[in-house]
């Protein structure tokens, strides 16, 4: 056996993959049954034919949204975490200065008094 550790996440995840694959083919092929039945003169070899390639063009262009859906959450990761770190750079910036006006505040008060 191999010695290396087993990654539960990345294992996890290919199951993940397997049952989405499994369920679109199931939906691509009922959709594909649907699809045939309009065509009630094909005979079953060509209706077998037609349904299977119905399959390949529905995973394929599952796929191809998959693909576009990673991307953009990529990309909108990105912008969100691009839009968290001018926050947090505003917000730090904001305290320090606060805590500069107390301390500056806090060091005319105290040469007041010793007036």
């Amino acid at each position: 056996m191999d010695e290396r550790p087993v990654d539960a996440g990345a294992l996890i995840h290919e199951l993940e993959g397997h049952l989405l694959i499994e369920a679109t083919l199931g939906e691509g092929r009922a959709q594909a049954g649907l699809f045939c039945r309009q065509f009630g003169w094909l005979t079953d070899s060509q209706r077998a034919e037609v349904e299977e390639r119905f399959v390949e063009e529905y995973v394929s262009l599952a796929r191809v949204s998959w693909r576009r859906t990673v991307q953009r959450s990529a990309e909108l990761r990105g912008e969100y975490e691009e839009a968290y770190r001018v926050l947090r750079r505003r917000l730090v910036a904001g305290w320090v200065f606060r805590m500069g006006l107390l301390g500056g505040a806090g060091v005319l008060i105290v040469s007041l008094a010793r007036q």
